[in-house]
């Protein structure tokens, strides 16, 4: 029995720790996005058709 309180407080102390290092990766900015607003600089001439097209077709 004292075997699954030692697993119990193990897995606790590991689960904390889990919990720390992703709280400090997403206040570090490890999460952001660097990738989409380079690819979305590509893209803006085809959006800026698109919407003329849709703006013409209302009219």
């Amino acid at each position: 029995m004292s075997v699954i309180y030692l697993l119990i407080s193990i897995s606790i102390v590991v689960a904390v720790g889990f919990f720390f290092a992703f709280i400090k990766a997403v206040k570090t900015g490890q999460y952001d996005d660097d990738y989409t607003p380079s690819v979305r600089m590509l893209f803006d001439d085809e959006l800026k058709k698109n919407q003329n097209k849709e703006n013409s077709n209302n009219n």
